[in-house]
């Protein structure tokens, strides 16, 4: 569900890393309006990067696991446009946004590599934005299994997908019931089953 960054992103930006920070669950590795000083590569724990609404509610913008570098879109900006909050205890490699700048200017590899990423990005947003906008859980999770080779993840990971489609973990465990449970019956009623 998480997308792991190209290899050759993660090769070329860890050498030039001037610190490795820890950061505790609920600390921020920057703030919305901070300016852009340094991309982070996550190398342990997980990091939502959120903006919070008038209401004080929280939109997520982006779910960043080990081996995901943090607010690429600004990576050209100069101030950040959402909050980087731990979600867990988290490791982070601090790249100065000079080098990643200058990476995208003088080394063609590296370029293509941050455009293919930044491609699979922008495409994984348009799913999860056109799944969110439907209605129900049934037809969110309808979507979403579409999206993925008509296979629901391990049930250790059914919390991230509740969070991926936007809908409370409880509700998408009453989805996958429903429907496996509709399964059984359908299955005993053509008189398969194995008891």
């Amino acid at each position: 569900m998480i997308a792991i960054m190209s290899e050759t992103i993660i090769s070329e930006l860890r050498p030039r890393a001037t610190a490795q920070k820890s950061f505790e669950k609920g600390e921020h590795l920057f703030h919305r309006d901070n300016r852009v000083l340094s991309m982070f590569l996550v190398t342990d724990g997980g990091v939502h990067l959120v903006r919070y609404q008038a209401d004080g509610n929280m939109a997520v913008l982006q779910r960043s696991g080990p081996g995901m570098l943090l607010a690429e879109a600004s990576v050209f900006s100069e101030r950040y446009h959402c909050d980087a909050v731990a979600i867990m205890t988290t490791c982070a490699l601090v790249v100065p946004i000079a080098e990643v700048r200058q990476l995208l200017n003088d080394d063609p590899a590296f370029a293509r590599a941050w455009t293919i990423h930044l491609s699979r990005e922008l495409q994984s947003a348009r799913k999860r934005a056109e799944i969110v906008a439907l209605r129900t859980v049934s037809a969110r999770l309808d979507a979403w299994v579409t999206w993925n080779d008509g296979r629901l993840p391990a049930k250790g990971d059914w919390r991230a997908l509740a969070e991926e489609i936007g809908v409370s973990p409880e509700a998408l465990y009453r989805e996958i019931s429903r429907r496996r449970s509709r399964c059984s019956r359908a299955s005993i009623r053509n008189g398969n089953d194995n008891r």
